[in-house]
């Protein structure tokens, strides 16, 4: 998978508010940077928000794409440029939204704009506080739910897909005739550690711009890839174009990071 250096700019409210300029990017293969990025902002929600009248589907291009991918950015879910293409970005922010309205996850529909999540994207609900007191700038993940939310000034400035722990055994590293495990994101109050930029190498594998909150083993990182269900070994995976700018929200020793819930791990999904 490649990925090339992208600009967008995408209107947002009714009043004529937009987001801002945003350049981000990836190029190369998994063992490659993505491009230098400023951070992302979203602009105001409108409430006189008008859905689409037909299902989307992945691949889909067209108005109808455009108007998603503007309403999702406004409302702080991270759908990449307003470019009327349904690809991974946008797929990213419906699986979060899906998330937070409750909106039923199954392999075969996951990435289906239904009338359902029209309906919903008019007036939607806001995610749940998991910790209404734990500062007005704190990163909440709730493993319930496979959800990252950035709180800014005491409300959900940006609300992503995350895939945390999977629930498996795996081989240990440096003996691969044990076995370790099982792959759980462990809940609690933790703080930003350290940031540490490009793809680090680390005993299970790399991650790419890991933001650390438990020693150097548990971290929220860009991989790929990110799937709709529960899949790392433990640390927080976001979707990667998120993964070029987040950290830039973060401040390192000062940032609360709460984690809480039970991920729905892969085997109960396909069981």
């Amino acid at each position: 998978m490649r990925y090339s250096v992208r600009s967008w700019l995408a209107g947002a409210g009714a009043a004529g508010a937009v987001l801002a300029m945003v350049a981000f990017g990836q190029a190369g293969t998994a063992s490659a940077a993505p491009a230098a990025a400023v951070v992302w902002r979203a602009g105001t929600p409108s409430a006189a928000y008008v859905p689409p009248d037909h299902d989307l589907r992945y691949g889909d291009h067209g108005p109808a794409v455009r108007s998603v991918q503007r309403r999702l950015n406004q409302l702080r879910y991270y759908a990449g440029p307003v470019d009327g293409k349904y690809g991974p970005d946008l797929e990213e922010a419906v699986w979060a939204f899906k998330e937070v309205q409750g909106l039923p996850m199954r392999a075969s529909t996951n990435s289906l704009i239904t009338a359902a999540f029209r309906h919903d994207l008019i007036s939607p609900r806001q995610p749940k506080a998991l910790v209404p007191k734990g500062g007005p700038d704190r990163i909440e993940v709730n493993l319930s739910e496979q959800v990252l939310v950035l709180y800014q000034h005491g409300k959900p400035g940006l609300i992503v897909h995350v895939s945390s722990g999977g629930g498996y055994y795996y081989p240990c590293p440096g003996d691969a005739s044990e076995s370790c495990g099982p792959a759980v994101t462990p809940d609690g109050n933790y703080k930003a550690l350290a940031f540490m930029p490009g793809w680090v190498q680390v005993p299970l594998g790399e991650m790419y711009n890991p933001v650390f909150f438990i020693g150097r083993a548990y971290a929220i990182h860009g991989d790929i890839p990110v799937p709709w269900y529960p899949a790392s070994h433990g640390c927080i995976r976001v979707w990667m174009d998120v993964a070029t700018w987040l950290h830039k929200d973060v401040r390192i020793g000062t940032t609360h990071i709460y984690v809480r819930g039970k991920a729905p791990y892969q085997l109960q999904y396909f069981g």
